[in-house]
């Protein structure tokens, strides 16, 4: 949700965004931890003192490459053992399976710069519960309200997307609809970049499982990725508890930088 601040959210003095600016949480977040960062490359001579801040979220090419020296230098992120990577594997072989492919439709409720995104919701939440209410009959009234209703240009085709492998869709998109086995409308809404989904779910077709030697480089980047995140929600943890922050709450485990 789009908050309209009349005083500007600042670190250690900075302020994050210009007065009366509207800006939703998750961006003022992202913006203080990675004015936290900026600050954090100046301290450690990194970065030279007079880099300009930035109020509109975009940093200098300079800091950006000060960030990423100073992350390498204080994240520690092992890497992860052989017996680690097998257990992953085991407790995600629907992540390593390849050649599923998903039968889908949808009714895109896209989020738009200036929409109401609580009365979005609530549109969104109507179309799911009436699709719900009326799944199996014999799809004519999905169709129908996803030429009516939806925002992608698909509606056009009552919302039809086709037989769809993960590699198709958006990622958080793809964790929605495979390595499941619902078949019909699904129960909640899937969020993604674009904004809100109904969706329905017309067939599946099951992939085959790697084995792990196959996949071990996927595996082990996979878990190097969640050492690197854990390791720097702690470190902007220590950044923000070290800094004056006016404006905007940080909890580390929410913070855009590591999603």
């Amino acid at each position: 949700m789009s908050t309209t601040l009349h005083r500007p959210a600042s670190v250690a003095g900075i302020p994050l965004h210009a007065e009366g600016e509207s800006l939703d949480l998750p961006a003022l977040r992202q913006r203080a931890c990675t004015e936290l960062l900026r600050q954090a490359a100046m301290r450690a001579g990194l970065l030279a003192a007079d880099d300009p801040p930035s109020r509109d979220g975009a940093i200098s090419e300079a800091a950006s490459a000060a960030i990423e020296a100073l992350l390498d230098r204080e994240l520690q992120v092992p890497e992860p053992a052989d017996d680690a990577c097998r257990r992953h594997h085991a407790a995600h072989a629907a992540t390593y399976t390849t050649g599923e492919r998903v039968q889908v439709r949808h009714v895109l409720f896209a989020v738009t710069p200036g929409v109401d995104v609580v009365a979005l919701r609530q549109r969104a939440e109507a179309c799911l519960l009436d699709l719900r209410c009326h799944d199996g009959s014999e799809g004519k009234r999905f169709g129908a309200v996803a030429r009516e209703c939806s925002n992608c240009p698909s509606g056009a085709e009552g919302g039809e997307l086709g037989w769809l492998e993960a590699a198709d869709c958006a990622p958080e998109f793809a964790r929605e609809l495979f390595g499941q086995a619902d078949v019909g409308v699904l129960p909640r809404l899937v969020h993604s970049r674009f904004g809100l989904h109904v969706v329905e779910v017309l067939g599946r077709e099951p992939g085959v499982a790697q084995p792990f030697e196959a996949v071990r480089g996927a595996v082990a980047l996979a878990l190097r990725q969640q050492a690197f995140v854990t390791a720097l929600r702690q470190y902007l943890a220590v950044l923000a508890g070290a800094a004056e922050i006016d404006g905007v709450e940080l909890e580390a485990a929410d913070t855009p930088l590591v999603q």
